[in-house]
């Protein structure tokens, strides 16, 4: 019994040394036999199973030397953001049975083959999927990053106004003070906010002009929103007058709400490339809105100190207004409105070239007066207006036989007008405004002539108007198709409704 203690034990000692070799290349041999394919004459039903194993460092070698019973295969690669990741399957080594398939069902891992991000560039990816589109910068015009960086200002100096105003009204109220009972405070917020949507509504009437003047109308509103808030601000001084005062500011800025909402997308559109106009738009109001709440808690902090209310809101105002007039200014528009077509057209008679659409934009004249809208040119105006005498216009008509417009001038009232035809089709409209561009500077050089030679006529006779309006014509068909061919080049379209020509029409007398 002894002797067979010592020899036993030698026999379980060498056996626990080479039973993990030994399972190994059995499960090893039995995979190869399962996984084998059948014989075949054809080299590509061979080609799937020579899926290379998988060595990477991630997992630490070989995929055998980490799982025993297992090793991984290659299947694909792919890119996402930049990033590319490898993904590998498991074989099925371990089948004890021929009939099982050669790679493991829901077996798929994916390997990144880059490092991983640090914090920083993570919390910086994280903020780039909130506030810049997919695919940026390739995915937005060159304009997109000044017009938000304008935007994020504006909307930073608003929200820091947007406290003050609001802690104004309810202390003229009587929130902080106690004097007006709750129901009352109530009724007359209501009100308040009640009228500003009234004034939203009837505002809202004038929905095309928000197609043809964009920039003009944003600004316009931008300032409208400003002297709503100083109307809000003024409350302080004349608290009983609350009501109609909050009624008035609440008005003013809705409509200066309607006024940003509704080109809000015109602008967007300007800056997508391709069909990402939601993205682009969805990115720039997160963009303002992360801009709003960083003014509000800072105008928190700075009224914890109690400043002078009108100096600070002077000092936020002017940084609110800047703002907006650079944001505005960096949008880039393809399309010739009439602020862009004078710029267009006063340029190609200068000078012989028509602006780029970087150059025409920044030349375009923002902040046109109430009073002033598109003078001194007025396309399409009642007949009345244009002409205060029938010699005048029997005189011109027969200059114009062939065109489908007439464009006169008013001394008078220092305008030209074009009045269109009843036939008058796109062409026609735009040939029309080029037209009065050129009768205009044909009159201002005139002028300029007289006033060099210190002369004051005032009067200007018929068979001068007649002289000038004939070497007009003659101009106009001489340049206008070289105009239309370097306005396309520089990639500008022209479009007769963006101009706003007026409804009236010259038509024959029905039988």
């Amino acid at each position: 019994m002894k002797l067979k203690n010592p020899s036993n034990s030698t026999s379980q000692t060498l056996t626990s040394s080479e039973t993990r070799l030994l399972v190994r290349e059995t499960l090893r041999i039995s995979a190869n036999l399962a996984s084998a394919p059948p014989p075949s004459p054809s080299p590509v039903a061979a080609a799937p199973q020579e899926l290379p194993l998988l060595k990477d460092s991630s997992f630490g070698g070989l995929a055998d030397d980490q799982f025993l019973n297992s090793s991984l295969r290659w299947i694909c690669c792919e890119e996402i953001d930049g990033r590319r990741w490898q993904y590998f399957a498991d074989d099925n080594v371990g089948a004890r049975s021929v009939a099982l398939k050669p790679l493991k069902n829901d077996s798929i891992r994916a390997v990144c083959l880059q490092t991983p991000l640090s914090p920083a560039d993570e919390l910086i990816t994280f903020i780039r999927s909130y506030v810049v589109p997919e695919g940026f910068p390739d995915s937005v015009t060159p304009s997109y990053v000044p017009y938000m960086t304008w935007r994020a200002l504006k909307h930073f100096f608003g929200g820091a106004m947007g406290v003050f105003t609001t802690q104004t009204l309810l202390s003229s109220l009587g929130v902080s003070r106690n004097r007006s009972a709750p129901g009352a405070v109530a009724i007359n917020w209501i009100l308040k906010d009640g009228a500003g949507r009234v004034g939203k509504m009837l505002f809202a009437r004038q929905g095309k002009k928000f197609d043809y003047d964009l920039k003009q109308l944003r600004f316009a509103g931008d300032l409208l929103m400003e002297l709503g808030a100083g109307v809000e601000l003024a409350t302080a001084a004349v608290p009983h007058l609350f009501l109609p005062l909050a009624c008035a500011a609440n008005v003013v800025k809705n409509v200066a709400a309607v006024t940003s909402t509704s080109t809000r997308t015109p602008i967007y559109k300007a800056f997508a490339k391709g069909e990402n106009i939601g993205d682009v738009t969805a990115k720039g109001e997160c963009v303002g809105n992360i801009a709003d709440l960083l003014g509000t808690g800072l105008s928190i902090m700075i009224a914890k100190r109690n400043p002078s209310l009108f100096t600070t809101f002077g000092l936020l105002s002017c940084g609110y207004i800047l703002s907006s007039y650079k944001e505005v200014k960096s949008v880039v528009l393809h399309t010739l409105n009439r602020a862009r077509f004078t710029v267009a057209a006063e340029s190609f008679l200068k000078m012989g070239c028509v602006p780029s659409l970087q150059e025409g934009n920044l030349m375009e004249n923002i902040f046109i007066p109430p009073w002033k809208q598109h003078r001194p040119i007025v396309l399409g105006p009642r007949f009345k207006d244009a002409f205060q005498d029938p010699i005048t216009y029997i005189a011109l008509e027969p200059i114009f036989e062939k065109e489908q417009y007439i464009v006169t001038y008013n001394p008078s009232k220092g305008n030209i007008y074009a009045l269109f035809k009843n036939q008058a089709k796109s062409d026609d409209i735009l040939k029309a405004a080029f037209h009065a561009h050129v009768l205009l500077h044909i009159v201002q050089s005139s002028n300029q002539s007289q006033q060099s030679s210190k002369k004051q006529d005032s009067d200007l006779s018929l068979g001068d108007l007649q002289s000038q309006i004939a070497e007009s014509y003659k101009l106009v068909s001489a340049l206008y198709e070289p105009f239309k061919t370097k306005v396309k080049e520089q990639g500008w379209v022209m479009s007769e409704s963006l101009l706003n020509p007026g409804r009236a029409r010259l038509c024959e007398l029905s039988s």
